[in-house]
């Protein structure tokens, strides 16, 4: 016997009607140079329309990929409903990658148009004559002369719209088609495509909703400082269009303290996301300043593990960090430590620490890392952790790396994590990280989290190198804090970590450097480091 409900397609054509029908006076602000853009979801509703019209002129069809190559603003949210509601596939453009790797992606992708920020045109200009599918490059510009490039004819994203169609009649769509593209950092080999259904999103957008994962909700400010050209933005632009809550963008100052904690101040933000790296800068602008965010009820932080460290100075500030989990390949959101109720005060301070347990909708496993078999969840066991669900990937565009399924339909996301009896997930490293010295297993995230709780460093991250003897040992690189730079010895390092990790644990040298390399969406980029160390003991 089957329902008799009605088969109604889950599609981000939803979400715009909610935008348009019921939230219309919801206020969307971006930063910029002078000051910010300030209107109305009724407004960029009445944008959207125009621009689906602009792309049927182009010649914009049902799967033609749109690439983005923008900042966190307004216009780029008009692109993030008009591409897929009209049917065609938004491809967001990570402007940090290398350029081999950016003709690589457009490519692969056969992207048929691109927008692209003024600001951004340099960094597209690097590729200028290798990216043969594109037909029409579009800039949305504040106005002004375009820096200098070689990329031909341009056409402007303001013009096209002042002389498109005001409505625009949305096409039926299956909500298995494609809605959007992320490639992965490609930090081992070319990045591989992620494809979005129309599906995944919208189950995604009403999981953020949820009270025990990001809990938006309509009397929500959110401040998404991860990019929106990464993993969608966490999913937090359609998430906050199905609440109707109101939306800060900080343009091209994403990695601004002052300039993130003076919008979030001035415009009352209560829920703030983004990767750690982001919030060790918020945090010391506070501190300097003195400037509070009182409306701030959540701080998520989620690409990379939050130091404990981090999320105590945030406590001191009364700002309170929700630890979260994903990557691509999940849409992202696949774990939020929110504690239990039957955790008691102490227990709910450690389950905050972890990446908590997979939010409904997504299910989760640990396997051994040399069998593949599954392990137990006793917080000891320690293996690779598996995922699946209904916004979690089956396979990479071009079926890039078809290895990472497992027979039984698992995705294998390459994170090693401990899982309590209560399914609260702690990561404890990437397999690619995660250090064997003399058969045993250390985790490079422990040491570091532990190194961070030291006054006087700002940033630290640990590798393996080569030991003649033990086959892989632990080197930590470290970045003092400013006003302690020159201040903190090895020893000081190593004598703090004395008691907080086994003996054997500790790294055989602690090397201080000015700055941590960084990958493209703001995590320590391990690769660099070990491509350019030193060995043990050497020059």
């Amino acid at each position: 016997m089957r329902g008799l409900m009605q088969d109604y397609p889950l599609t981000l054509q939803h979400i715009f009607w909610r935008i348009e029908k019921l939230f219309a006076r919801k206020e969307i602000v971006t930063r910029r140079e002078d000051g910010v853009h300030r209107y109305t979801y009724g407004d960029c509703a009445a944008r959207v329309k125009r621009l689906a019209n602009v792309l049927t002129g182009l010649g914009i069809g049902p799967g033609d990929r749109i690439g983005t190559l923008a900042w966190n603003n307004y216009r780029h949210l008009e692109l993030y409903y008009a591409v897929p509601c009209m049917g065609a596939v938004l491809h967001t453009l990570n402007l940090r990658l290398f350029p081999e790797q950016l003709a690589f992606v457009i490519n692969d992708a056969e992207d048929k148009v691109l927008f692209v920020d003024q600001t951004i045109l340099p960094i597209l200009n690097r590729i200028a004559g290798q990216i043969p599918h594109v037909e029409k490059i579009i800039v949305l510009s504040d106005g002004g002369d375009l820096p200098p490039h070689n990329l031909g004819d341009l056409l402007d994203y303001e013009a096209l719209l002042a002389d498109a169609g005001k409505e625009f009649a949305w096409p039926v769509l299956d909500e298995r088609d494609a809605a959007a593209m992320c490639y992965t950092s490609g930090t081992t080999g070319n990045p591989k495509g992620v494809v979005y259904s129309h599906r995944s999103q919208f189950l995604h957008a009403m999981a953020g909703l949820q009270r025990d994962t990001l809990g938006l909700s309509e009397t929500d400010t959110i401040l998404p400082v991860v990019p929106m050209f990464h993993v969608n933005s966490w999913g937090i632009p359609y998430g906050a269009g199905m609440a109707g809550a109101k939306l800060l963008f900080p343009d091209r100052w994403m990695g601004d303290g002052a300039a993130l904690l003076e919008l979030a101040r001035e415009e009352d933000a209560t829920l703030l996301a983004g990767v750690p790296t982001v919030w060790i800068g918020l945090l010391r602008q506070i501190e300097q300043t003195g400037i509070a965010l009182p409306t701030v009820h959540t701080i998520v932080g989620g690409g990379s593990a939050v130091p404990p460290a981090l999320i105590e100075g945030m406590d001191r500030h009364d700002l309170r960090v929700v630890h979260a989990w994903g990557m691509t390949e999940t849409s992202p959101i696949g774990t939020v430590a929110r504690p239990r109720t039957w955790h008691s005060a102490e227990q709910a301070e450690v389950m905050r620490r972890t990446q908590g347990p997979p939010v409904p909708g997504v299910e989760l496993r640990i396997a051994d890392i040399d069998s593949g078999a599954e392990l137990p969840w006793d917080g000891v066991a320690f293996g690779e952790v598996q995922v699946r669900g209904p916004w979690i990937i089956s396979a990479y565009y071009h079926d890039a790396d078809p290895g990472k399924l497992t027979d039984d339909g698992w995705f294998r996301t390459g994170d090693v994590a401990t899982m309590t009896p209560d399914g609260y997930m702690s990561i404890v490293d990437r397999t690619k990280d995660v250090i064997k010295s003399g058969g045993e297993w250390i985790s490079s995230v422990e040491l570091e989290n532990a190194i961070m709780a030291h006054p006087k460093v700002l940033e630290a991250t640990v590798i393996a190198l080569p030991h003649p003897k033990w086959q892989e040992r632990p080197v930590a690189f470290v970045v003092p804090a400013p006003e302690h730079r020159d201040q903190v010895t090895q020893q000081e390092i190593l004598d703090f970590l004395a008691d907080k990790v086994a003996r054997w644990w500790l790294p055989d040298e602690v090397r201080f450097i000015a700055e941590l390399p960084k990958t493209s969406v703001g995590k320590f980029d391990k690769k660099v480091l070990r491509a350019e160390a030193a060995p043990i003991g050497g020059e």
